[in-house]
């Protein structure tokens, strides 16, 4: 077996090893050529893997946040031959449109010391933001402050001091009947107690402002 096809077998078992990553994966040159893609690296573009070679792998990304203090890192890296790794903010879009941001892990990989290295670029992408600011909560509903007759007239002995068992005798229900009244006016109007009740009804109008004893408006 001739070198070159040593080569071709080794970057043939290099891609079918990258396919089964879930990760998307990419190795460049330097320049930003790229060599190998996996996949996954070409599902984020909707593309197949063949349309990404020999391109520029900035055609697809966006670089941003500290990329500007990174690449300088990075291009003396290349030059001294070093084995490093950076990260990388990046931005694209992807194959349905959307906007992406993520972070690209680059390490510098090669065959020899001497030889300038390779990118061997890992991708990893950010959760989508959400599609907008969180709705507001609706203000709550005012409360509906029209009342039967029977509640009317429940209010008003309450509002003179009457006794829920006072109340029972002069309405005709039971002292159970009474408090369900209240019990679902205290509710429907937010008050803590009767006392409370008694000074909503005057504000809603319900019991007439300036008769004595109390009676429905």
């Amino acid at each position: 077996m001739y070198p070159t096809d040593s080569a071709i077998v080794w970057r043939n078992r290099t891609l079918r090893l990258l396919d089964h990553v879930p990760m998307p994966m990419a190795v460049c040159e330097y320049a930003g050529r790229i060599l190998i893609v996996n996949r996954a690296m070409a599902a984020e573009f909707g593309l197949l893997t063949g349309q990404l070679h020999h391109r520029k792998i900035l055609e697809f990304f966006t670089l941003r946040g500290s990329a500007a203090e990174t690449l300088p890192a990075l291009a003396e890296a290349v030059r001294k031959h070093r084995r490093s790794q950076y990260a990388v903010g990046v931005s694209w879009t992807a194959g349905d449109g959307t906007e992406r941001q993520g972070e690209m892990d680059v390490a510098l990989v090669s065959d020899t010391p001497e030889q300038t290295p390779n990118l061997l670029l890992a991708l990893r992408a950010f959760a989508d933001p959400p599609a907008g600011p969180p709705a507001e909560e609706p203000a709550p509903a005012e409360p509906r402050t029209e009342v039967s007759a029977t509640e009317a007239r429940i209010l008003a002995a309450a509002a003179r001091g009457a006794t829920t068992a006072q109340i029972a005798r002069e309405i005709g229900l039971t002292r159970d009947g009474v408090n369900y009244h209240l019990t679902r006016l205290s509710r429907r109007w937010h008050v803590p107690n009767r006392t409370a009740l008694v000074a909503r009804a005057y504000t809603y109008g319900v019991l007439a402002p300036d008769a004595w004893p109390p009676e429905p408006a």
